[in-house]
């Protein structure tokens, strides 16, 4: 069976978009409103890039620990999820990962990503201790193929230099892919045998060892900043969580050379997001896909005929959507807040047009109540 072929099954689907740690904060907000909907133990697939795959790669090393009773509702999940990412979003990774590599000859920036995820998040477990359900799917982008380089425990590859089948690489190595954000953490190298890849079928590129040797992978969010390939076309019910930087409007772009430069790779990037999304819209309008969609800087008002429970002001929505994308130390306010929005609009989303997969009953209210959102 070809590579991503696999046809439709039942079941529900996460995507988590990339953002920096304002995703990772946005996405612990989405994640506790599932919790408590009984949805996150439901889960079948949780499809990552960049600041989602931190949010997610954590989730996925403490999956086996979560204490789901039996109305679906993870007891500790706050205290086994939440707290060690807000920790982690205290600190200035990329400043300081861009130095220490700058300073170690052997070693890249990225690399020093990737130590920080173990030494902070405990990330140093084997892909293959991962559960099986949900599986958890982080994406990044290959330099060589120009296509996603996906990490999982069944699998990691691109449908064009194959596959490696039970990897064995640790969960910080695909994070750090996932989220290795060019041109400061990127690209980051991993030497690979190139007899450990299967040729699968379509996998043009197969045999020309020279892409199966080193690979040189970056942010998931160049190629697809939603995460949306792998699941969507996979199963019947797809949330997606997009807390990724907005577009930019500009009536005074410089006419110098570098900033046009990249004004033309954000238009570009802006576009083929921007497809994305129409497409996956019109799956949901046609019936051909269930599911929900929530953005960083969707107004809450968007979700009718079932009325927000939650009141966010658009001023409010406005300034957490533009809040940076980095991986650098957010304060408290800024972290309650985001967390509080990615609560707030996954619920209402899902209330008005995904009320199928509720499956546990629980009236909402904001994490942290005394950053209010309106």
């Amino acid at each position: 069976m070809p590579f991503g072929t696999e046809g439709k099954e039942g079941g529900i689907a996460l995507a988590l978009s990339g953002g920096g740690f304002r995703a990772v904060l946005f996405h612990v907000g989405v994640l506790w409103r599932l919790n408590q909907m009984g949805v996150l133990g439901r889960l079948a697939r949780i499809s990552s890039v960049s600041g989602g795959s931190i949010t997610s790669g954590l989730l996925a090393i403490r999956w086996k620990s979560l204490q789901f009773d039996s109305t679906g509702l993870a007891s500790n999940f706050e205290d086994r999820v939440v707290d060690p990412l807000r920790s982690f979003c205290t600190r200035n990774i990329d400043v300081a990962s861009v130095l220490s590599g700058a300073l170690n000859p052997f070693k890249s920036a990225g690399e020093e990503v990737a130590d920080a995820y173990r030494k902070h998040l405990e990330m140093g477990a084997s892909l293959q201790s991962l559960s099986d359900s949900p599986r958890f799917v982080f994406n990044s982008t290959n330099y060589a193929s120009g296509v996603s380089f996906r990490f999982s425990k069944p699998y990691a590859g691109d449908y064009r230099i194959g596959l490696i089948e039970n990897p064995t690489f640790d969960v910080a190595t695909a994070v750090c892919c996932s989220s290795a954000f060019p041109p400061v953490l990127a690209p980051v190298e991993v030497d690979v045998d190139p007899e450990d890849f299967k040729h699968v079928k379509g996998a043009d590129l197969w045999d020309r060892p020279g892409f199966r040797q080193r690979l040189q992978l970056a942010d998931g969010g160049v190629y697809d900043n939603l995460g949306l390939e792998t699941v969507w076309g996979r199963y019947d019910t797809v949330l997606v969580s997009d807390a990724g930087k907005p577009f930019e409007l500009d009536a005074g772009v410089s006419s110098l050379a570098p900033k046009q430069i990249f004004r033309v790779m954000d238009i570009a990037l802006n576009q083929a997001l921007a497809l994305r999304k129409r497409m996956l819209i019109n799956e949901y309008q046609s019936g051909r896909l269930k599911g929900s969609f929530w953005a960083i800087d969707t107004p809450i008002s968007d979700y009718s005929p079932s009325p927000p429970a939650l009141r966010v002001s658009p001023e409010k929505i406005a300034d957490l959507s533009a809040i940076r994308t980095r991986l650098d130390r957010f304060k408290e306010q800024e972290q309650c807040e985001l967390i509080n929005w990615g609560y707030a609009v996954c619920d209402a989303a899902v209330r008005a047009h995904s009320p199928q997969v509720i499956a546990r009953e629980s009236a909402p209210q904001l994490p942290y109540p005394k950053f209010p959102l309106d």
